[in-house]
């Protein structure tokens, strides 16, 4: 393709609406390599008939995916348009949604959950430890902070001044020990990410503006088309993930 046709088609892409947190638009356009442990079916096996938080639950869509148990299922969400979102989705199957703020201070009384899970939500370990029984489990999967971090430098010309590099599994069960947790279950991986074309990327980049700050086609564009010819030759642009994940328990 030439730099008019790039543009055309990478604005178009720029310009996609964005609902919850679905990547549905883009799920046959990149990959993402398995992760070495199974967060959704740990998660599964623990819920039972237990008082169950899910923090940071983005649309509701994974949660609602869990079918749990309605009157005993709760939620957390800091991002204004997914907490309308949920608003209007999740009291209709008994789940009732809160907007946090302050992960140092959570609407929960101490002790009021058995079961609190977490996927790519940022948190205060004090504070999960705060409002989980004893015996409660805390299950995470988190992004570390090297994720996409030399595609994000490539694009941008810098590393993210926004993300701690720091973050990641030995300094958060560092974290999660002097809390007060005892850590079960740890695992860490760098999961190879692959684009198969550049439009994917455009639209990824502009929902990770945490990853991306002031990404925009027309300032990336350069880079992006480098990206484009680099593309048509291997036939993919890979990125390198950073995940971790644990299972604590409150003693």
């Amino acid at each position: 393709m030439n730099k008019a046709e790039c543009m055309k088609i990478w604005k178009h892409e720029e310009n996609q609406s964005f609902k919850g947190w679905d990547f549905s638009y883009i799920s046959k356009r990149y990959t993402e390599e398995a992760l070495p442990w199974d967060y959704t079916g740990t998660v599964k096996a623990l819920m039972g008939n237990k008082k169950m938080l899910d923090m940071g639950t983005g649309g509701g869509e994974f949660l609602l995916s869990l079918q749990p148990e309605a009157g005993i299922t709760f939620a957390t969400e800091s991002y204004p348009p997914n907490i309308e979102l949920c608003k209007m989705v999740l009291p209709g199957h008994g789940i009732e949604i809160s907007a946090v703020d302050n992960d140092e201070m959570l609407p929960f009384e101490n002790n009021f959950f058995d079961l609190i899970i977490n996927r790519h939500e940022s948190f205060c370990a004090k504070e999960v430890h705060r409002i989980l029984n004893q015996g409660g489990k805390f299950v995470t999967q988190q992004v570390g902070g090297k994720n996409n971090k030399e595609l994000s430098k490539l694009l941008l010309g810098e590393y993210p001044s926004i993300i701690d590099m720091n973050f990641n599994l030995e300094n958060t069960v560092k974290e999660l020990t002097e809390a007060g947790f005892n850590v079960i279950n740890q695992h860490e991986f760098f999961p190879r990410i692959r684009f198969y074309d550049i439009g994917a990327l455009v639209f990824f980049a502009r929902i990770i503006e945490w990853e991306f700050p002031d990404f925009s086609v027309e300032r990336c564009f350069d880079q992006l088309f480098e990206l484009q010819q680099k593309l048509e030759k291997d036939g993919y642009v890979e990125s390198m993930g950073h995940r971790f994940y644990f299972e604590a328990m409150k003693e």
